[in-house]
């Protein structure tokens, strides 16, 4: 008995040398928690802020694989508690991110972070129906206002899947995160405004969207096929194209319209439908690269990339893999002008995103994947020299081993293949202007809505992205036909995946005809497209 007596009078006594209150030592203290989420690529992964406040020299540890953002988030979070009126310990805070083998990225964690040191210095009490279902994400100034972050429409569909019914966020995300239904948003302009909140002191309103989706938004296109001067069979095969989102490359001279049609391609291009552009919304919501004014992106994105791009910007990547312009052209055009300029380890990533329609970026970090579904527009000149007349000075002629610069695995994902010659000069000076962008694209469009119902069962939006076990019973074609498209296979040596391609192209063909059945015209005019470079 006496040997107990002096063993805790001596723990007692090394307890007070050391700063602890007895008392205090004997009470256990739980470390407070609160929800939060981080962003994987596309994906959202769950996060659990912990924080406890212990006795001892005054010391800030974030723990848990915070990147750099991460880290500064203690003098960000340091300043804004003090500035919004609170007291910050002055003591040891360790703040925990689980789970801790998942890398955290961005400013986003600031304000669950501050609210867990409040919780836990006793400054703030958050009930336990709102620590359990509602989310917190939120960069902090150090004044105390909540400042936009990016990736907020993933986070507020991810919520949804989760279970949580509250996404606590700052007011100039509260647009983009009203998109997804059913979950209750609530935009702060101040971490003031947040407390105020969980106190009862001042409720927030659930935000409700005032934007309108009335007409499209995002870059348009300023060309119209009005003003494209003859070239007749690069306009069809562009129209066929936009109708079937089939991959097309250009080649011909410079100065023959290869860009002005490219750009054109924009005005004909379908409607996006709102799962299309929540798809694009996100990926750009991601990217940090979603105007302030523009919370949902309902206009194809365009992108266009030059010949001195890198590998990296078109896939993608970073220390936290970031979408590349393959991505960020999802369910939009990819443009790459003079693309035998590009080089050959550039053009070759190419290959497993057009044939998979999704990108994998794999780092030491972790992995990430984006989709991909892009319909690629490739423009060339026939030859180094750009322009080749020939003898009546406006066909040209075909240098073989320019055009070999691009691979055949490269060619052969490539749908539709045409030659653009320079202008007469009797159709460019004429009065007579062309069909109009907005007449091609009501075509366009019919076609699409017919190939949606079609496929709607499949989880595709347009015939260039059917498996090629569908197409047996979405393509069949008659004896005729198939007998046509077995002469040009021994006559060109087509691959299996060239086939596929002719068929879908012919596909696309009858949908714009407005016929049910593929008919033998319609696989002459997708093998017209393709023949040559299949010799």
């Amino acid at each position: 008995m006496l040997c107990l007596v002096l063993s805790l009078f001596d723990f007692s006594t090394r307890i007070g040398r050391c700063g602890y209150n007895a008392e205090r030592v004997s009470i256990l203290i739980l470390p407070a928690k609160i929800r939060s989420i981080a962003i994987q690529g596309l994906e959202c992964i769950p996060v659990q802020v912990e924080a406890e406040i212990i006795r001892g020299l005054p010391k800030f540890f974030i723990v848990g694989l915070g990147g750099i953002a991460v880290q500064e988030s203690k003098e960000r979070v340091r300043s804004a508690i003090k500035n919004a009126g609170f007291k910050f310990p002055a003591a040891r805070i360790i703040v925990n991110l689980a789970p801790a083998d998942v890398k955290k990225e961005g400013p986003s964690f600031d304000l669950p972070i501050a609210l867990g040191i409040l919780m836990a210095s006793g400054q703030l009490e958050v009930p336990e129906t709102m620590r359990s279902e509602c989310l917190f994400v939120g960069e902090l100034a150090l004044d105390g206002k909540l400042r936009r972050v990016s990736g907020i429409l993933p986070i507020a569909t991810e919520s949804k899947r989760f279970g949580y019914s509250s996404l606590f966020l700052p007011l100039e995300n509260g647009e983009e995160a009203a998109l997804v239904e059913s979950v209750d948003i609530y935009g702060a302009e101040t971490l003031n405004e947040v407390i105020d909140h969980i106190h009862g002191i001042k409720t927030i309103p659930v935000f409700h969207s005032t934007y309108s989706e009335d007409g499209e938004t995002g870059e348009e296109s300023t060309e119209d096929f009005r003003y494209i001067r003859g070239q007749e069979q690069a306009r069809r095969a562009l129209e066929i194209s936009a109708a079937g989102g089939h991959n097309i490359l250009m080649n011909g001279p410079p100065g023959s319209g290869k860009t002005l049609m490219a750009r054109a391609l924009r005005s004909i291009l379908p409607r996006m439908t709102r799962e299309e552009s929540l798809e694009v919304t996100k990926i750009y919501s991601i990217a940090n690269l979603l105007p302030p004014d523009t919370p949902l992106i309902t206009a194809r994105p365009f992108r266009t990339i030059h010949h001195t791009a890198s590998s990296v910007s078109l896939v993608g990547g970073g220390k936290s893999p970031r979408p590349g312009e393959i991505s960020l052209a999802h369910r939009g055009v990819l443009f790459l002008d003079e693309i035998a300029e590009f080089p050959a380890y550039v053009l070759e990533v190419l290959r497993q995103p057009l044939e998979d329609r999704r990108i994998t970026i794999s780092r030491a970090s972790g992995t990430a994947s984006f989709p991909a579904h892009f319909l690629l527009v490739a423009a060339m000149n026939p030859s180094p020299s750009g322009y080749d007349p020939g003898s009546d000075g406006v066909s040209f002629s075909i240098d073989p081993k320019y055009q070999k610069k691009l691979s055949g695995p490269l060619l052969d994902r490539i749908d539709l293949y045409v030659d653009v010659a320079a202008v007469r000069f009797d159709k460019l000076i004429g009065k007579n202007e062309g069909e109009s962008s907005r007449d091609i694209r009501e075509r366009v469009q019919r076609a699409r809505d017919v190939q949606t119902k079609r496929l709607s069962c499949l989880g595709v939006f347009c015939n260039a992205e059917m498996k090629a076990e569908h197409l047996k019973s979405l393509c069949p074609i008659d004896v005729e036909s198939e007998k046509l498209l077995e002469n040009a296979v021994r006559r060109f040596c087509f691959s299996a995946r060239s086939v596929h391609r002719v068929i879908k192209v012919s596909r696309t063909i009858a949908d714009l005809d407005g016929e049910n059945n593929i008919g033998k015209h319609h696989i002459a005019e997708a093998l017209q497209y393709r023949t040559k470079y299949g010799e």
